[in-house]
């Protein structure tokens, strides 16, 4: 068999990532029209992703967020699309690249694609590609701030001891938060509860 020196998987892969993203413009213009509503996948480290540094350490791999009810100022670009959610009742601006789409799954229809991240013959702008860069630094460095600042306002005898296992008393009360608010914002799920088991 001849070498695909085409790359067709890489074209099919960049004419998909184009329908989502013509279907989030048109989203963005007329709002979803009937019982549609989309849940959308993304690698969360992959070049050009943007969320809040708390989002990022409940979600270190891969996110998925719900369009549906509660969502605002969904803006789409050539190469990305930028919106507001609610998680835990704490507004959040998430920024997702489109090579970053793992999966985009429409439930009221039974449509679904799936993507390999960073498969993509598109390039991300080297400005994308600058900002994500700042954004990491800035995190890291208020990462650090933050931890310097809280060690030296609590006195010594009074720090909690370092639990055993990797689970941070935010995470727990983060998980007791969003079971007393029931379905309240936004839902994530993995897309794996979707897919056929065979």
């Amino acid at each position: 068999m001849a070498e695909d020196l085409i790359r067709y998987d890489i074209v099919i892969q960049d004419a998909l990532r184009g329908a989502v993203r013509k279907i989030l413009t048109e989203v963005g213009r007329i709002g979803l029209p009937g019982e549609h509503h989309f849940y959308i996948a993304f690698d969360t480290n992959a070049p050009g992703v943007r969320i809040s540094s708390r989002l990022h350490e409940r979600y270190p791999k891969e996110m998925t967020v719900v369009l549906q009810h509660q969502f605002w100022d969904l803006v789409v670009t050539d190469h990305a699309f930028e919106v507001g959610l609610s998680f835990g009742g704490i507004p959040e601006k998430l920024f997702v690249p489109f090579s970053s789409i793992k999966g985009f799954f429409d439930p009221s229809v039974q449509f679904a694609l799936e993507f390999e991240p960073g498969k993509t013959a598109e390039e991300l702008p080297e400005e994308l590609v600058d900002a994500a860069r700042d954004q990491e630094r800035a995190a890291t460095t208020l990462a650090e701030v933050e931890q310097a600042t809280s060690d030296t306002k609590q006195p010594a005898a009074k720090r909690p001891a370092p639990k055993s296992d990797d689970q941070s008393p935010d995470a727990t009360q983060d998980g007791e938060d969003a079971a007393k608010d029931g379905n309240a914002g936004a839902d994530v799920v993995s897309l794996d509860s979707f897919r056929k088991k065979t």
